[in-house]
């Protein structure tokens, strides 16, 4: 009892703490490393749609590694050279810090614009959450990490907590499941956009085919999606 009481945190600690943390360790990185100077406007784009793990990984280890000349700007941008460990690590820790967030101050970021706003919006969605995710229910923590490990838009961290919080996890079941998915989901990325690269170098004109290909089927994905759901 009087351990959990030493460990137990009021509500300023709570509060600051994740941003101490993800300041702290961001702030080392960037006085011992000169990586992080080059990742930041990718960190900071990984927060603002229609950006997610799945185009910000493969532009800091891939497409912006041996430079690139922006169209119409002519703007070139020099090759960054960034480790692709770091880069994963640097984007699964936002979604790691922001989970801790959550934990602690759940109620409190409702009230912050914007991302109350979304919060509340999904919460109000409950039943078609519940639909949408319902394969996450049966399989609670391994789910969870799964949804986070789906390089989709909107399964990072603030989705992934709200989602297992509707399904009734603990707060730190859940911010562990997100952990490890974030990690895990990063590396898997890093790993497919490596060997991605590695193929276009090899065969441009078929990896130009493909991506044709994906895209085609991509949009007629949503064109679809949007019909069915336009007829309910």
């Amino acid at each position: 009892m009087q351990f959990r009481n030493i460990i137990k945190l009021n509500r300023l600690e709570q509060f600051c703490l994740p941003f101490i943390i993800g300041f702290g360790v961001y702030g080392l990185w960037w006085i011992f490393s000169d990586e992080l100077s080059k990742m930041w406007p990718l960190l900071i784009a990984y927060f603002f749609p229609p950006f997610g793990k799945e185009t910000i990984i493969p532009l800091g280890i891939g497409i912006l590694d041996k430079g690139l000349t922006v169209p119409f700007l002519n703007i070139y941008v020099e090759p960054l050279n960034i480790n692709p460990i770091s880069m994963v690590l640097s984007v699964a820790f936002i979604d790691i810090i922001v989970a801790l967030f959550l934990v602690w101050n759940y109620d409190l970021a409702k009230k912050i614009p914007l991302i109350g706003k979304f919060i509340i919006k999904i919460e109000d969605k409950g039943n078609y959450v519940e639909e949408k995710y319902g394969w996450i229910k049966p399989l609670r923590f391994i789910g969870i990490i799964l949804f986070v490990m789906i390089p989709f838009q909107g399964s990072g961290g603030l989705v992934a907590f709200i989602v297992g919080r509707l399904i009734g996890m603990k707060p730190w079941n859940t911010f562990f499941a997100i952990s490890i998915g974030a990690v895990v989901g990063c590396f898997l990325i890093a790993m497919f956009s490596k060997a991605f690269l590695i193929f276009a170098e090899i065969n441009t004109k078929l990896t130009l085919a493909l991506i044709a290909i994906i895209a085609f089927i991509i949009v007629m994905y949503v064109i679809i999606k949007n019909i069915i759901s336009n007829k309910k």
